[in-house]
């Protein structure tokens, strides 16, 4: 007489493998999920750049440069601060007032995010200095 031997999986060898499987598809999703919020992260900064950017383009170009500052609200999202000021010059052998033109620091900072939550808020800042003739 022989044993009837039956061949295939058994009920234990598929559960754990269904098991290693729904766990392989989790680390999957996650590390997905993360790659696209890193991108979103990515876009925001490039348009927060952008705009800094054209900001500080700008700034000189419609008006004379002044000490002074200025805030608003681009695409109801990135508010934006320009702050312009004298260069401070720390040379000590520097004379300021023979100088034919002014250095003018201009400072671009531009943010987004919940203003409550310090941990998804975020910011971009530039600064560069820019030479003007002086006016008597």
């Amino acid at each position: 007489m022989k044993a009837n031997k039956q061949s295939g999986f058994s009920l234990l060898e598929i559960l754990i493998a269904f098991s290693i499987l729904a766990l392989a598809l989790g680390i999957l999703l996650k590390i997905f999920s993360a790659g696209v919020n890193t991108a979103g992260v990515a876009e925001e900064y490039t348009a927060a750049v952008q705009i800094a950017e054209a900001l500080m383009a700008k700034t000189g170009v419609e008006a004379p440069l002044k000490p002074s500052e200025a805030t608003g609200l681009e695409n109801e999202k990135y508010h934006w601060r320009v702050s312009v000021s004298p260069f401070q010059f720390m040379a000590e052998n520097v004379d300021v007032t023979a100088l034919a033109a002014e250095l003018f620091k201009i400072k671009v900072t531009v943010s987004w995010g919940d203003d409550n939550a310090r941990v998804d808020r975020r910011q971009v800042e530039l600064i560069t200095l820019k030479l003007v003739n002086k006016t008597s």
